[in-house]
C-alpha cells in the first residue's frame, strides 16, 4: 500500500513539474474533423464501417429499409428542412410571365406536392404550402388560414389560370406554344443538381410548364453557381425565372420572429433583388409592415401577434414569390459506437450540441459533410449556408440559444434579469446611459427624461478568445457600435452601408434606447420592445460578440476601403471579394490592417470614450491576433469550445480542436440533458368510418407524453366545419361532434386532422384520416351483402358498392376467358 501511494505521489509531482493539468476537459473529443463526401452511398458505408462517425446529410430512405441496412448504425429521423421554389417576379424588357401574380399563384396547382413527398422523398416528409410545416410550433397558429387554400394538384386548372392571364396581357398561343410580340416565351429554371430531390422537382416542373406551352431552358448547378446566377444577378436580366430551393434550420424556435420576414418580405434582403439599389427589387409594403411588427414586437397581446402572423402567411402564399412544397424528414446515420447525439427539432443531428456532447472511445470525431466550403466565413453577412454554420456553431458561443425541444430562449454566455413595463407603460432611463450617434460619430448620453419599455440586465460569462486574450466589455461595446453604425444609412455616400445587413439591422436598432455599463461584465440594456415571454425580451436586447473587436475593426476597414464586402450581393455589385476569414488571402488582408493599427497606436472611435488602465492593452490585442493569423493562416478567432485548427481545400477537410482553457465556462457533459426527448404521440384513434349526415360523431383518442389535442373537421370541399382544443386526462380524450356540426358535413368523403401537443416537447404528433358521410335517411343500411337496398340517390352506393360490382364483373369475365 505504501509503495502504491509513493508511485501516485511521484506521478503527481512529475506531472506538475512538466505542466500537465488534470483539470476537467471541456469536450469529450480532443478534435473534430469534417470531411467532404459528395456521394451519400459512399458516406453511408463509411459510417457503417467506422471510417466516419456521423454524416451530416440525409440518407435516402430506400438505403435504410430493413435491419440489415441499419446494422452498425444509429438512425435518427430529423425535421426542420424544407423545399421551395423561388420565383422571379421582375419586370423586364423581355416578357416575364411570372411578373403576373395570377401566374405565380397558379403554380401551386401545377406542382404535385404529394408526388414529391411520396415518390421523390420516399414518404419522408409532408406537403406544405407555407414556411411553417406541421412540426413547427407556429403551424398551429396558421393552420386554419392554410386550410382555406385547399391546394391540390390540378394541372388543367393551372393551365386555365395561366392561359387567361397570358391572353389578357397580350400573349398568343400558336401551335401549342406561347408567344409575345412573335417571340416564343422562354422560361429558365435553375435546378440544383447536387440534390437528387431538387433535381427531380426541377425536371417535373419543367415538363409541366412545357405542356402548358412554354419553352423551358434548364440550368443545372450547385449553391456556388446559384450565388452567382440567382442571388447575385439583377432579376430584371432574367438569367433565371424559377429556382429549386432547399432549406435547413440551425435551431428550433417556439416564437418565430424572423422566418416570415426572411421568406416573404423584401426588407429582409432575401427576396429577388436582395435590396441591392442597382437591381430591380421586389416590393410589398403590406407584408413588410406585418413582418416588421412581428420582428420588432409591435403588438400588445399574444392574440395580436397571432393575427399578424396569420395575415403575413396569407399574404405570402397569395403573392407566391416563394412557394413551399414539402417539409423534410431527414434520416441521419451515426456509427453505433458513438453516443451523446443531440437531435435538435430544428437543426436535426447537425445541432451545435452534437459535436460538443458526443462521445466514444476515440479521441477524434470524424464527420462527413456534403460540402466543405460554400460561401464566405464572416459573422456579419457570411456563414449563409448550413455547411459552414454547422462548424461555426461549435467554434463560437452565443449569448443565448434556443432549447432544442421547446424552442424557448435560454442563457449560454449571458444570464439576465428582465424588467418590463410593457406593453403600454414605460421605464425611466438613467442619465448615465449612453447611445452611439452615427451622425456625430460618438457616444452620447441619452436625453434626460427618456423612457424605454423594457430593461434587461446582462451578466456576461467572459472567457479567453482563442488567441489567448481575455474577452471584455469593449467587445460588447464595439459590437453595439457596429450594429448601430452599419444599421444606419446617413446619406447616399455612407460607406458603412451594406445592402443586406443594413436593412435588417435598421429594424432592431430603432428599439435600442441606451445602455448603462455597471461593471466589467454587467450591463443594462434599455429597449422599446415587449413580448409576453421574458426570454424573448432578453434575446432581443442581448449584446454579444463572437469575434474580438479588433477583428471586426479590421474587417470594417477592409470593407469601407472597397477591398471586400460583408455580403454576397455587395460583393457581386461592387466586384470585390465576399470577405471570408478562413481564406488565407483575406486573413492576410486582416493582418495587414491589424499591423497598421498597431504601428499607429490606433484606438477605434467606438472605444475612445472608454480608456483602458493598461497602456499595453490595445497593442496586446493587435499582436495576439496578428500572431494567430501568422501561425494558423486564417483569421477565424472566436470563443467556443473548439477552435479552427486548419482548412485544407485540397483534401476537402476542416479540423477543429478542443479549446482547453480553464476560463471556458462549460465542461464536458454540460448539455447531456439534450440527448433525449419524450415526444407526444397518438397511440390510438377510434371512430366510425361511415356515418349518416347529422349523426353525432364520437372519436376516442389515446395518447402518450401529451397535454392536449387540437382537431379540425373539414368537409369534402376542404372547408373547416369545426375545430377545438381539448385537454388530455390519463392519456385519453374524447371528441364529440354534435349533430348541428355534423349536419354541415358534405355527402361523401370528409376528413379529420388531429394534433397531439406537449408543453415540454414542442413537436406535435399529427394524425389525419377520412370518413364517409351518407345521406340523411331514417336508418343507416347494414353494410353486409345480406341486407342491401339499392337507393340510387345514396352516394354510399356510388362511392363504395358500384366500384366493387365492376371489380367482381371483371374477375368473372377474366375467369370465363381462361
Amino acid at each position: 500500500m505504501k509503495k502504491m501511494l509513493v508511485i501516485i505521489l511521484a506521478i503527481l509531482v512529475v506531472s506538475l513539474a512538466f505542466g500537465e493539468s488534470f483539470a476537467e476537459k471541456n469536450t469529450f473529443f480532443d478534435s473534430v474533423k469534417f470531411i467532404q463526401y459528395l456521394d451519400e452511398n459512399t458516406a453511408l458505408e463509411e459510417v457503417r464501417n467506422g471510417n466516419l462517425d456521423v454524416y451530416y446529410y440525409t440518407i435516402s430512405p430506400d438505403r435504410l429499409e430493413n435491419n440489415q441496412d441499419t446494422e452498425g448504425l444509429h438512425v435518427f429521423d430529423s425535421t426542420g428542412g424544407s423545399y421551395s421554389i423561388l420565383i422571379n417576379p421582375a419586370e423586364s424588357e423581355k416578357f416575364n410571365p411570372f411578373s403576373y401574380k395570377e401566374i405565380r399563384f397558379a403554380l401551386n396547382y401545377l406542382v404535385d406536392r404529394k408526388l414529391i413527398v411520396n415518390e421523390l422523398m420516399g414518404g419522408y416528409g409532408a406537403p406544405i404550402i407555407s414556411y411553417y410545416s406541421p412540426t413547427d410550433p407556429e403551424y398551429l397558429t396558421v393552420v386554419e388560414q392554410l386550410e382555406t387554400f385547399n391546394f391540390k394538384y390540378n394541372p388543367n386548372f393551372a393551365n386555365q389560370v395561366i392561359s387567361k392571364a397570358l391572353d389578357e396581357n397580350g400573349a398568343i398561343k400558336k401551335e401549342g406554344k406561347w408567344y409575345f410580340d412573335d417571340i416564343a416565351i422562354e422560361i429558365t429554371i435553375f435546378i440544383r443538381s447536387d440534390d437528387p430531390v431538387r433535381k427531380s422537382i426541377g425536371e417535373i416542373l419543367s415538363a409541366e410548364l412545357e405542356k402548358i406551352g412554354f419553352i423551358v431552358k434548364k440550368d443545372f448547378g450547385d449553391l456556388n453557381k446559384a450565388f452567382v446566377v440567382v442571388y447575385g444577378s439583377n432579376p430584371s436580366d432574367l438569367k433565371w425565372n424559377l429556382y429549386t430551393e432547399g432549406w435547413a434550420r440551425s435551431a428550433f424556435v417556439k416564437y418565430d420572429s424572423v422566418g416570415l420576414g426572411q421568406m416573404y418580405s423584401p426588407w429582409f434582403s432575401n427576396m429577388p433583388g436582395f435590396n441591392d439599389p442597382a437591381y430591380w427589387n421586389y416590393k410589398n409594403e403590406k407584408i413588410d409592415g406585418l413582418t416588421q411588427k412581428i420582428y420588432t414586437g409591435d403588438f400588445e397581446t399574444s392574440e395580436q401577434r397571432t393575427k399578424l402572423i396569420q395575415e403575413a402567411v396569407t399574404e405570402g402564399v397569395n403573392e407566391s414569390v416563394r412557394i413551399f412544397l414539402a417539409s423534410k424528414i431527414d434520416q441521419y446515420v451515426v456509427n453505433d459506437k458513438v453516443e451523446g447525439i443531440v437531435n435538435d427539432f430544428g437543426a436535426g443531428v447537425p445541432s451545435r450540441f452534437t459535436p460538443i456532447n458526443a462521445k466514444s472511445s476515440e479521441q477524434e470525431l470524424v464527420i462527413g459533410v456534403k460540402q466543405i466550403y460554400q460561401g464566405a466565413w464572416n459573422p456579419i453577412m457570411g456563414l449563409t449556408d448550413s455547411y459552414s454554420r454547422h462548424i461555426w456553431g461549435i467554434i463560437s458561443d452565443p449569448a443565448t440559444f434556443k432549447h432544442p425541444f421547446t424552442g424557448e430562449t435560454f442563457p449560454v454566455r449571458a444570464s439576465w434579469n428582465v424588467e418590463t413595463a410593457g406593453p403600454n407603460e414605460k421605464l425611466n432611463i438613467p442619465e448615465e446611459a449612453i447611445r452611439w450617434s452615427p451622425s456625430l460619430q460618438k457616444w452620447e448620453n441619452v436625453d434626460i427624461g427618456n423612457e424605454a419599455t423594457s430593461k434587461v440586465t446582462f451578466d456576461f460569462k467572459f472567457s479567453k478568445w482563442h488567441n489567448g486574450q481575455k474577452m471584455d466589455i469593449n467587445d460588447i461595446i464595439h459590437s453595439l457600435y457596429f450594429t448601430i453604425e452599419w444599421g444606419t444609412q446617413t446619406d447616399a455616400n455612407d460607406k458603412t452601408f451594406d445592402t443586406e445587413f443594413t436593412p435588417r439591422a435598421a429594424q432592431s436598432i430603432q428599439s435600442i434606447k441606451g445602455i448603462n455599463i455597471l461593471d466589467d461584465d454587467t450591463i443594462e440594456v434599455y429597449v422599446d420592445y415587449w413580448h409576453f415571454d421574458d426570454g424573448e425580451i432578453a434575446e432581443w436586447a442581448s449584446l454579444w460578440s463572437v469575434v474580438p473587436w479588433e477583428i471586426t475593426a479590421a474587417m470594417e476597414k477592409a470593407v469601407t476601403e472597397g477591398k471586400a464586402s460583408f455580403s454576397r450581393s455587395g460583393a457581386t455589385s461592387k466586384n470585390v471579394n465576399w470577405l471570408s476569414l478562413i481564406i488565407p488571402n483575406d486573413a492576410t488582408a486582416i493582418k495587414n490592417y491589424l499591423n497598421e493599427f498597431k504601428e499607429s497606436n490606433h484606438i477605434p472611435i467606438s472605444l475612445e470614450k472608454f480608456p483602458y488602465e493598461d497602456s499595453e492593452y490595445f497593442k496586446n490585442r493587435y499582436e495576439s491576433s496578428i500572431s494567430w493569423i501568422d501561425t494558423n493562416k486564417h483569421a477565424v478567432i472566436s470563443n467556443g469550445p473548439f477552435y479552427l485548427e486548419s482548412y485544407s481545400p485540397e483534401s476537402r477537410t476542416i479540423k477543429v480542436t478542443t479549446f482547453e482553457d480553464d476560463s471556458y465556462p462549460f465542461k464536458k457533459g454540460e448539455w447531456s440533458e439534450f440527448e433525449n426527448a419524450e415526444f407526444p404521440s397518438i397511440t390510438k384513434v377510434e371512430f366510425e368510418k361511415i356515418i349518416q349526415k347529422g349523426q353525432e360523431i364520437t372519436i376516442r383518442i389515446e395518447t402518450s407524453n401529451s397535454d392536449r389535442i387540437l382537431y379540425f373537421l373539414t368537409d369534402s370541399k376542404g372547408e373547416k366545419i369545426v375545430s377545438e382544443t381539448l385537454d388530455i386526462e390519463d392519456n385519453q380524450v374524447i371528441i364529440k361532434v354534435i349533430s348541428e356540426n355534423s349536419n354541415k358535413l358534405g355527402i361523401g368523403a370528409n376528413s379529420i386532422k388531429i394534433f397531439a401537443i406537449s408543453d415540454s416537447v414542442l413537436k406535435p404528433e399529427f394524425y389525419e384520416s377520412s370518413f364517409i358521410v351518407t345521406s340523411n335517411s331514417e336508418e343507416l343500411p347494414n353494410r353486409t351483402f345480406e341486407n342491401i337496398e339499392f337507393d340510387m340517390n345514396d352516394s354510399y352506393y356510388w362511392t363504395m358498392i358500384i366500384p366493387l360490382v365492376i371489380i367482381i364483373g371483371i374477375l368473372i369475365y377474366l375467369k370465363k376467358r381462361n
